[in-house]
């Protein structure tokens, strides 16, 4: 399917889902077919841009960084409950005017399932999905990303950008996303937890972590927990730390019909 058509770009977010896609295109129609691009932005982890800078370097990728400039659009900085609609729609503006070729995205098959604002912009850019259009879902990418030989993709937990931690409704800031993303990146090296989000919610800042991760904490962790917590959002001063089990999408919220 994905050989008909013609020249691609790949925006690759340094997820199993585009970077399973972009070595298998690269791999299978070769560097003058495929043009991968990874945007760099303070909503994107820092662990992120470096798997996709280690893979490029690995596979040979043709890949461009670039700032897509949603941080320059106030639609964007809002966190509305469609906020993704305009992360999207900055990003494909940006691709559409790098590349004469077709737009490709990682989106799966399940992805279709959830609330997915992104896949407005995606149409409304002539996005295609290959894995969408095959019926591949989250397990089928993860199978090959197996058969293409690359088990830490295969392995990698889904990780949504940064600005999902942020409760829908506060504005996004660098300095929040800078701070989720070292209390995450702490918390994975000192605990390693099977999953932890980080969110800045209107009541302060909760910490996720799986279950069996949370439950294994003690006092003291705790305590050093928050205290690093509150080191990295010095600029949230008044902010209490608090601690749950995992819940998934719990800083997304949809408002209330007016009636």
């Amino acid at each position: 399917m994905i050989k008909n058509y013609g020249k691609l770009t790949i925006a690759v977010s340094g997820g199993v889902d585009s970077m399973t896609l972009g070595s298998f295109a690269h791999r299978l129609l070769g560097r003058q077919q495929v043009k991968l691009v990874h945007a760099l932005s303070p909503a994107v982890p820092k662990a992120a841009t470096l798997r996709v800078e280690t893979q490029a370097e690995a596979e040979g990728w043709d890949i461009r960084m670039v700032d897509a400039g949603e941080f320059e659009d106030e639609q964007y900085r809002a966190n509305p409950f469609n906020r993704c609609f305009f992360c999207k729609t900055n990003l494909y503006q940006t691709l559409s005017g790098l590349s004469s070729g077709i737009l490709v995205s990682g989106t799966n098959a399940d992805d279709l399932q959830d609330f997915r604002p992104g896949l407005e912009a995606a149409q409304n850019h002539q996005v295609r999905h290959p894995y969408v259009e095959a019926g591949f879902n989250k397990d089928d990418v993860r199978a090959l990303a197996s058969e293409l030989g690359l088990p830490q993709l295969s392995r990698l937990p889904s990780s949504p950008c940064l600005s999902s931690r942020v409760e829908t409704g506060i504005r996004i800031e660098r300095a929040d996303l800078e701070a989720i993303d070292s209390v995450e990146s702490w918390i994975q090296s000192e605990f390693t937890p099977k999953t932890v989000r980080c969110r800045v919610l209107e009541e302060g800042i909760m910490i996720q972590m799986d279950p069996l991760t949370l439950t294994s904490l003690d006092l003291e962790d705790q305590k050093k927990t928050e205290e690093r917590v509150l080191e990295y959002f010095q600029h949230r001063p008044s902010s209490k730390v608090r601690f749950s089990a995992y819940q998934r999408g719990s800083a997304f919220k949809i408002p209330e019909l007016q009636t």
